[in-house]
């Protein structure tokens, strides 16, 4: 019997995605609300009910309004906004977020798509904090730099329109200056963190590709770039969506430069550590609407559904 799959938002960036995802499967049935209904609360609710799996693509308001229509207990929610990230029921989905994390996913019926930024700086810190490394009281910085597509549809008109672009959009543009960017407390939950990382993401003039960074004083933390290095090893160790690069990667060293974008169109993630005698950086680079949204949604529900975790990606 297939699994019948309905995206509430489907028509968003994210739920544009998991459909192309879904597009080959033939486990799944996905179910589609005609075009003229998708404000049509009873017809949303109809289909919210029939589906195994229903993906919350929609605006953190409109997915917690969406969650209360859903009365059937066989209904899995996977929510892709921001709503329940930290939210009491829901289970974080991450599978490679600690040894347990699967077996939450297995068996909870709601789940919380982690944010793009967050992915990458919860997968660098978790096990920094769980080995004892960093602190779970030390004050961190982080700088995320994303494509123009995380900002959803309007942004992406905007780099996009025709004329070429705008000056103001030419150049990287740092955002969240007021200090109150909407991952930080899924970012302090799900690292074990008790105190609020400085964090400035940036949005760049490139479609998609996300790298997080962040910088970590050696001496302070009393450790080695290669202690670190070991306890990526030995968390990531057999993930197949997670890639611990050498320690200063030499090809990278080499060209000089950095590609934020070498792991877009996959579920990957690459972890780094660049690091002098008393310095570190510690990075992450993901395809933001891959493993940064709809690849990591998608992957959440094969888990749960204890089919192959790879399935469709």
């Amino acid at each position: 019997m297939k699994t019948r799959v309905f995206v509430d938002g489907q028509e968003g960036t994210t739920g544009l995605r998991i459909h192309e995802y879904l597009a080959g499967r033939a486990d799944v049935e996905v179910l589609r609300i005609e075009a003229d209904k998708r404000k049509d609360a009873a017809e949303r609710a109809r289909l919210l009910n029939a589906a195994d799996v229903a993906f919350l693509c929609l605006p953190d308001a409109a997915s917690r309004e969406a969650a209360a229509m859903v009365t059937n207990p066989d209904t899995c929610l996977i929510d892709a906004s921001t709503a329940h990230r930290t939210a009491p029921g829901w289970v974080f989905g991450l599978p490679e977020l600690a040894p347990s994390q699967r077996d939450a996913l297995r068996g909870s019926k709601r789940i919380a798509n982690p944010g793009c930024h967050a992915s990458g700086f919860i997968l660098l810190l978790r096990p920094l904090v769980d080995a004892g490394l960093v602190p779970a009281d030390t004050w961190v910085t982080a700088t995320s730099i994303t494509g123009y597509s995380g900002g959803g549809k309007s942004m992406i008109q905007d780099y996009e329109a025709a004329g070429g672009l705008p000056a103001a959009l030419r150049a990287p543009r740092p955002y969240s200056l007021g200090l109150h960017h909407k991952h930080v407390p899924e970012m302090m939950a799900h690292t074990g963190l008790t105190r609020a990382p400085v964090f400035m993401p940036i949005v760049g003039p490139f479609y998609k590709g996300l790298a997080v960074t962040v910088p970590l004083d050696l001496a302070a933390l009393g450790c080695s770039a290669a202690t670190l290095h070991a306890a990526f090893d030995a968390r990531y160790a057999g993930e197949r969506f997670i890639r611990v690069m050498p320690l200063r990667d030499a090809a990278t060293l080499e060209a000089g430069f950095f590609d934020v974008q070498a792991c877009n169109d996959t579920n990957r993630v690459d972890l780094f550590v660049f690091a002098n005698d008393t310095q570190a950086l510690v990075m992450a680079r993901l395809d933001n609407l891959g493993k940064g949204a709809s690849g990591a949604a998608v992957q959440s529900m094969n888990v749960h559904l204890g089919v192959d975790e790879g399935l469709g990606l």
